[in-house]
């Protein structure tokens, strides 16, 4: 049996193993490596090469771009950007999200963007009262026609990019997919603000998602923190010093109620003698206090914090829950008392009630609100004695918008822009560059870098480039070519486009839309050779088909990432996306020989 006979059938169990969906993806790519070793199509530094591949680094460099863009609230601040000027029209609304997520995808990828856009839509969804169901999905095609605007918009790009020049057509510019990408987008926006209410179920999601956008006046809603507290430093010169707390006359100060105390190292005292350093954490009328600290020789060190002040790009507040054998159990605590160097309780709550500005010994179950810079709230995910909520980083990313380092993140992202506009640099280097960038301006850390990047997605591109390579190879996709050929006839290269489109896209529906453009793009440049057609045609049609993962929830991991949010079902997504698909045909058989002519 020779190597094109055994590649078409390693290809067959893929696609097979694909559809079946029992194992992970990059599973079934590790095997498909192995079993081109096993068979002998490949040696063992062939079947390693794809992880080496410049397409392979140059992807993993766009997940950490991408998570620096998202981490620091640009996405957010576009996205509420974009709500003030729609408004709560349906359809001006459903435009603006639609088109934001499009350009978003094209520079971040259709995941990055989805991700991002999600929660911001649902809860819009819900404001203007229409269903979730009824935005989502339109979201998501949006973005996948946003993903052909730009060469990093997704690896389907990418790949054909490589393959066009390996064929000797030189790459596609950075840009040049937008002469597609923006009629595509364009149709596909009218087509869900027209169709989309007749074409999309009504289903409400079983677990709405939870709107961090006004997180701290949630929170302030469920939490009395009455008129707020003071924290006030003791000075050299305090009349207070050397006294226990029950030794101090209020008399002048009425309504001024001491908290607690705490020492310069955060500890609680109790009956101690106060010393300098210590901090009284008091709550009152803000005249009295301010006599107090003025008498008594006090520095104030926090005052009353509003609402809307509590969620800055500096600090924020969590909720955090006393769960079973914390160490905290028995600890007394109160309002305004300082915790873990910069933490502060906001509130204490027990079985839904609120403590009130009075000590509480912690008992399994109270909830607390802390306020803190946001470090030393994400540092709360490592604390085995607190459960948290809501992630501080997901908070963050939503209720801040524009973060601290946002526009270094716009700047760098501007730079690899233009490097790859230009060509100064190849993509991977381009990318490799903006990534590192984002890690030594500490945009990004480098454990953030790490987890940023789908290694799932890395794994299957790198191990599938020996198979792309093999079908090449070995004369697979001649034969598959040869097969296409006879069946459409020579000199008819709208048949061809119209063929390819069928199979790129019906496998899409099935397989990995990257997966599938690896598979595809050996047999259609092999095709297009076959019949003297030009290369980069035939190559710009199967990214659009690569793209058009439009009918199942399985195809990419953004329609995934909707179903539960809108509550869809399996077969909800075939009627709208039919019809999107066939405008993507529509306009890839016209608009794709105009530019790049057979």
């Amino acid at each position: 049996m020779d190597d094109g006979t055994v590649s078409l059938i390693i290809l067959g169990l893929a696609v097979a193993l694909f559809v079946w969906n029992r194992l992970p993806v990059d599973v079934v790519a590790v095997l498909v490596a192995l079993a081109l070793w096993a068979t002998g199509v490949l040696g063992f530094t062939a079947v390693l090469a794809g992880f080496g591949d410049p397409v392979v680094i140059f992807i993993a460099t766009l997940f950490v771009v991408s998570e620096g863009i998202d981490s620091t609230g640009v996405t957010a601040w576009a996205g509420q950007a974009i709500v003030r000027y729609a408004g709560t029209t349906r359809a001006r609304l459903l435009i603006a999200v639609t088109g934001l997520c499009a350009l978003l995808a094209a520079l971040i990828t259709l995941n990055g963007a989805v991700a991002a856009l999600l929660p911001l839509v649902v809860m819009l969804a819900v404001r203007i009262g229409q269903p979730p169901s009824r935005m989502l999905m339109p979201l998501t095609f949006a973005g996948s026609a946003g993903s052909l605007l730009m060469l990093t918009g997704t690896p389907v790009n990418i790949i054909v990019s490589e393959a066009a020049s390996d064929a000797g057509a030189g790459p596609f510019p950075f840009f040049s997919f937008a002469v597609v990408g923006v009629p595509l987008v364009i149709g596909t926006i009218a087509i869900s603000v027209l169709l989309g209410p007749k074409l999309l179920p009504a289903a409400r999601p079983a677990n709405p998602a939870v709107d961090f956008a006004v997180h701290a006046q949630t929170l302030d809603e469920h939490y009395d923190r009455a008129d707020g507290f003071y924290r006030l430093q003791v000075r050299e010169l305090s009349p207070l010093l050397g006294r226990g707390v029950g030794e101090f006359d209020l008399t002048a100060y009425p309504d001024v109620v001491i908290v607690g105390v705490q020492d310069g190292q955060g500890q609680y005292r109790a009956d101690a003698a106060i010393d300098v350093g210590d901090v009284l954490v008091v709550t009152g009328p803000t005249e009295q206090v301010s006599s107090l600290t003025a008498d008594s020789a006090l520095a104030v060190r926090m005052a009353p914090t509003p609402v809307d002040d509590l969620m800055t790009r500096e600090a924020g507040v969590v909720e955090v829950v006393i769960p079973p054998r914390s160490s905290l159990v028995g600890e007394t605590v109160f309002p305004g008392m300082r915790r873990s160097g910069d933490l502060v309780i906001i509130a204490v709550q027990r079985m839904g009630k609120d403590r009130g500005n009075r000590q509480t010994q912690l008992a399994e179950g109270d909830a607390i609100l802390v306020h803190g810079p946001w470090p030393a709230l994400d540092e709360l995910t490592r604390d085995r004695d607190v459960l948290l909520v809501d992630s501080p980083e997901l908070i963050r990313r939503q209720a801040v918008p524009w973060g601290p380092k946002a526009s270094i993140a716009v700047a760098i992202l501007g730079a690899m822009v233009v490097l790859l506009a230009t060509g100064a640099v190849s993509p991977a280097m381009a990318g490799l560059l903006a990534a590192t960038a984002m890690v030594l301006t500490k945009v990004v850390g480098p454990q953030q870098a790490y987890r940023a990047i789908s290694w799932q997605i890395v794994v299957l591109i790198g191990a599938l480039i020996p198979l792309s390579a093999a079908i090449q190879s070995s004369g697979a996709a001649e034969r598959i070519a040869d097969l296409i050929i006879d069946t459409i006839g020579p000199g008819r290269p709208y048949l061809l486009l119209l063929a390819l489109f069928a199979l790129t896209a019906a496998l899409g529906q099935m397989v990995s839309n990257t997966a599938t453009v690896l598979i595809v793009a050996p047999i259609a440049v092999a095709a297009a050779q076959g019949t003297g057609t030009s290369v980069k045609p035939v190559l710009m049609l199967i990214a659009v088909a690569g793209a058009a993962s439009l009918l199942t929830p399985i195809s990419t991991p953004a329609n995934m990432m909707i179903m539960s949010p809108a509550g869809y079902r399996f077969g909800d997504y075939w009627k709208l996306g039919l019809v999107v698909m066939a405008w993507w045909l529509l306009t890839a058989l016209v608009v794709v020989p105009l530019v790049w002519p057979f």
